[in-house]
This record gives structure tokens, sequence and C-alpha cells, in this order.
């Protein structure tokens, strides 16, 4: 870990491994570790999100996979950033108790989905309750709207943040509002604020308007190119950089038209990556294997800038 390093650059959200027969596979995560480190060059995870089904974790798995990401990625992962979102507060809470305990980089709070706050007082109630359970570690919001269904506006969450909730650092921002973004990019230069983009077939609209870097799953399978879009666009070769984004658009146009989720992400990460990632649990349901041929096949084809 590299600690007081601002976050930045990719974040691969990470998958959760399971056993053909549904239970959490943690043997798998030292070979993921390095998986990330050398094939992908993606050294910050974000562990138990969206992608890594922890909302259908229960408590003691969530923090057995923090432990055992902190463990493998010692010495190897500069940031492991721990999702304790959940509907309970007080299971929000432990988490963010255990996730400090163990040393975790950061902390990362889904807005509750049930009982939906209904403006920024009451989520930001919600979120300082977590944060303070761990006074010592970087604290984000993770806005993903069109999942939880709670459309408070990031622009205005972040006023005065920092006086309820010292610790936040920034925002994973999983939404298409790059105008909501672009205010809270310019309003909040001075506070160094991480504003880390989710979607990642706009990662490159994102950048233009001054995103910090991204959290997404596909970094797990695409880390390698999509640094390669970074640097093209840090000289900048907005150009080259273009190619980059059409590419890994084009790969996901595809598979969003065959029916693209958390499983397909599993069923792509183990054909790419020769990690068994295992089936999802329910209610998600296991990639057919015609996904798995025609999402390999249109993988195969696509010809790379740099000839890879």
């Amino acid at each position: 870990m590299t600690p007081g390093k601002k976050l930045q650059g990719l974040v691969a959200a990470t998958v959760t491994p399971m056993t053909p027969d549904g239970q959490v596979n943690l043997s798998v995560i030292r070979q993921y570790v390095d998986y990330l480190v050398s094939e992908q060059n993606v050294k910050n995870v974000f562990v138990n999100g969206t992608t890594g089904e922890g909302l259908s974790l229960n408590t003691q798995e969530r923090k057995q996979l923090a432990e055992e990401w902190m463990r493998q990625g010692k010495d190897k992962l500069d940031h492991v950033i721990i999702h304790v979102g959940a509907l309970s507060l007080p299971e929000s809470q432990e988490l963010a108790r255990h996730a400090a305990a163990i040393g975790a980089s950061g902390i990362a709070v889904i807005a509750p989905f049930f009982f939906k706050p209904t403006n920024k007082d009451e989520l930001i109630a919600f979120l300082q309750k977590v944060a303070s359970e761990a006074p010592a570690v970087p604290f984000y919001y993770y806005h993903i709207p069109f999942l939880t269904g709670v459309k408070i506006r990031v622009e205005g969450l972040l006023d005065g943040i920092k006086e309820r909730i010292p610790t936040f650092q920034g925002v994973k921002f999983s939404d298409t509002d790059l105008l909501d973004l672009a205010q809270c990019i310019n309003k909040h230069e001075r506070e160094q604020f991480a504003f880390l983009y989710g979607v990642d077939e706009q990662l490159l609209s994102a950048l233009a308007i001054g995103a910090d870097g991204a959290v997404g799953s596909t970094y797990n399978y695409f880390g390698r190119q999509t640094n390669l879009m970074l640097q093209a666009f840090a000289k900048p070769d907005l150009a080259l950089a273009r190619k980059y984004q059409f590419l890994t658009g084009e790969f996901l146009n595809f598979v969003i038209k065959l029916g693209f989720g958390v499983a397909q992400t599993k069923a792509v990460m183990t054909f790419v990556s020769g990690i068994p990632m295992g089936p999802p649990r329910l209610p998600l349901v296991d990639a057919s294997e015609e996904f798995i041929v025609k999402a390999k096949a249109k993988l195969d084809s696509i010809v790379w800038p740099d000839g890879h």
C-alpha cells in the first residue's frame, strides 16, 4: 500500500471468485493480484462493490475478502479500497470498523437503496455515521444512481461535506451526467478531491473535463489498453486516445447487445486471465456458452493500436 498517495489512474472493480457451488473462493486472490499488476499494470482495487457482488455477500464473506485482498496486495498494490455500503447502517458501520482495523487504503459507501434518502441532508447523515467509524481512513462516496435509484446530484452533496465528513476524499462517479461531474470538478479544485469515473465506455469524455482516473470492471481485462489510452491523453495525442476508447466501446457495445452484467464479466475475466472466477450468486445466473464463444471471438478480432 502507498499511504497518503492520491488515488488516481485506474482502479479495478474486482469480481468475487466463487467455487462452482457458489462459495467465495479466496484461494485465487493471490493469483488475481499478480495478474492485475503484471498483465494489466493496474495497482489499485475496489473490493466488494457492484462488480464484486458485495450486496449479495454476507458480512463474514465481505470481511474475509477484504482481509485476503489486503494480505495478498501487501507490497504489490498501491490502494485497496473496500466498499462497506449496506442497507443496514449497523452493518455498514461494522464493515467500516473492520476495514480500518485491517489497514485499508480507503472505504467507499453506496447510497442505501431500499429505504432511500430523499435529499442530500439525509444521505450525508447516513454517510457520516459510517465514515465516523473509521476516523483515520479516507472516505469515498459511491454514486451509482441507475442501480440505487438515488438521484441526488453530487454537486450539491459536496457543498460543505468536509465539515460533516472530515475524512471525505472523493467520489466514484458511476453516472453519465457529465454536467454534474464537471461542476464537481470545477467547484472543488482546491480541495484536491479524487473524482474517479465509473462508466468505462465514456472514460475519455470524463478525462477531458478533469476526472482523476476511473474505477471499473473492464480494467480487470482492458487495464493495459486503458492505461495506454491514459498515456495518449496525457501527451496529448487525442487521436490515439480515441482509438483505444472506440475499441473498448466496440467490444462493450457488442456484449451489451448480447446481455452483459456481472455474470458475463466473470466469464470474460475467466477466459482472459485464465483464473476461474466461477458463477455469480443468485439471483444472477451464469453466462451462457453462446455468450462466452461470441465474446471471446469478438475480443480476439480486435487489433489494438500497439499491435497486441
